[in-house]
C-alpha cells in the first residue's frame, strides 16, 4: 500500500494523510504506530508531553531504539528536565516535521496521549503572547493577596475562563488574566477549534475496556520500578529535575522524588503512581472521545488491528477525496 502517493479524484497531487495514533495511556498507540510505519513508508513524531524530556524512559514508557526497529522518530529526547515544555513551540517543530516527512515521500505518523499537544498539531490553533514579567507580577499577587482575588478579577475580564477554571487553580487563573492584559481579548479566544489544520488529517483512537485497562497500568508500573526507574531518577535528580517545573510533576517521577527524600515508601509510591495514572486515563479519555473525527479501534484486537487500523485509513483518504491507497 502506497498512501503518500494517493492523489485526488481529479488527478492532482494531493500529500501524503497525517496520521495521528491517540487514546489513553498503555493502550498501544507506539506499537501501533510504528507498525503502521513499517507498512506505509512512515516515520513518527512523538505528541507525548513527557516524552519529550532526554532520560525521562523508563517512567513514560518510551520506546528504544530496538522498539523502533528503524522507523524515524521525530521529537523525542529533545528537551532538558529542567526546561518547561512549551505547546507553541511543539506546534511549530511538529508542523515543519511533518512537513520534512512528505518532502521524503514518507508518511508522517503522529502519536500520543497528551491531548493539548496533539490538539495542536492537528487543529487550527493560535497560542497567546507571553511576558514573564505580567506572569510573575499576577504570580506575586496570587502569592500575596490569595488567588481567589485574581478569580474574581477573571470573572470580570473573562467570565466565560472564570467558569471553566477552577478558583483555586493559580497557574490557569495567572494565565488567563496574562493573556487579557496582553491582547485585551479573553483568554477563551484562543482555545482550540475542532478544525484540523491539515484537511487530510486522518485520527486513530484505541479504545481498552477499563478494567483491562487499569491491570495494564499495574503491570505497567510494577514494569517500570523493576527495570530501574528509581535509578532513573535519581541520574535525573543529578541533571536537575527538582528545578524543572513540567518535569518534576510528572507522575511516577513526582513519587520516586519523595521516595528519595524519605517522605515516602516504595509500596505506597507505586500504588500512588498507579492511581494517578488511572486518574490521567480517566481525563484522556473524556479528551479524545468527544471529538467526533476520531475513528476509534479496539485495543485488544491482537492481529486484526493493523488490518483494520489500515482499513480506516483508506476510508478516510477516499471520504477526504483521494484515490483509495
Amino acid at each position: 500500500m502506497d498512501v503518500a502517493a494517493a492523489s485526488t479524484a481529479a488527478g492532482k497531487s494531493s500529500p501524503a494523510p497525517l496520521i495521528a495514533v491517540v487514546g489513553a495511556t498503555a493502550t498501544g498507540k507506539s506499537d501501533l504506530a510504528i507498525a503502521l510505519a513499517e507498512q506505509l513508508g512512515g516515520e513518527v513524531i512523538n505528541a507525548d508531553a513527557l516524552q519529550l524530556y532526554r532520560g525521562m524512559d523508563i517512567g513514560t514508557a518510551k520506546v528504544t531504539v530496538e522498539e523502533r526497529r528503524g522507523i524515524p522518530h521525530h521529537l523525542l529526547d529533545v528537551l532538558e528536565v529542567t526546561e518547561e515544555a512549551s505547546v507553541s513551540a511543539f506546534q511549530r517543530a511538529a508542523r515543519e516535521a511533518v512537513t520534512a516527512i512528505r518532502s521524503r515521500g514518507r508518511v508522517p505518523i503522529l502519536v500520543g496521549g497528551s491531548g493539548l499537544y496533539v490538539r495542536a498539531a492537528l487543529d487550527e490553533i493560535e497560542f497567546p503572547p507571553t511576558d514573564p514579567t505580567v506572569r510573575a507580577r499576577l504570580e506575586q499577587r496570587a502569592a500575596d493577596e490569595g488567588v481567589g482575588v485574581l478569580h474574581r478579577e477573571l470573572v470580570i475580564a473573562d467570565p466565560e475562563a472564570a467558569r471553566t477554571i477552577g478558583s483555586h487553580d493559580t497557574r490557569r487563573i495567572v494565565r488567563a488574566l496574562e493573556v487579557v492584559e496582553l491582547t485585551g481579548r479573553p483568554f477563551t479566544a484562543f482555545l482550540p477549534r475542532p478544525v484540523h489544520h491539515d484537511a487530510s488529517t486522518v485520527q486513530l483512537g484505541l479504545r481498552l475496556e477499563r478494567p483491562q485497562l487499569h491491570e495494564r497500568i499495574a503491570s505497567r508500573v510494577h514494569r517500570m520500578v523493576d527495570d530501574g526507574l528509581l535509578e532513573e531518577i535519581r541520574s535525573l535528580r543529578g541533571r536537575g529535575l527538582d528545578r524543572g517545573r513540567t518535569a518534576r510533576r510528572a507522575i511516577g517521577y513526582e513519587q520516586g522524588l519523595a521516595v528519595l527524600d524519605g517522605t515516602l515508601g516504595c509500596d505506597q509510591a507505586i500504588e500512588d503512581t498507579i492511581s494517578g495514572t488511572r486518574r490521567l486515563v480517566r481525563k484522556q479519555d473524556t479528551w479524545f472521545r468527544r471529538d467526533q473525527r476520531v475513528r476509534w479501534l479496539e485495543a485488544d484486537a491482537g492481529e486484526e488491528l493493523l488490518p483494520r487500523a489500515i482499513a480506516e485509513i483508506e476510508a478516510a483518504v477516499t471520504a477526504h477525496g483521494g484515490h483509495r491507497p
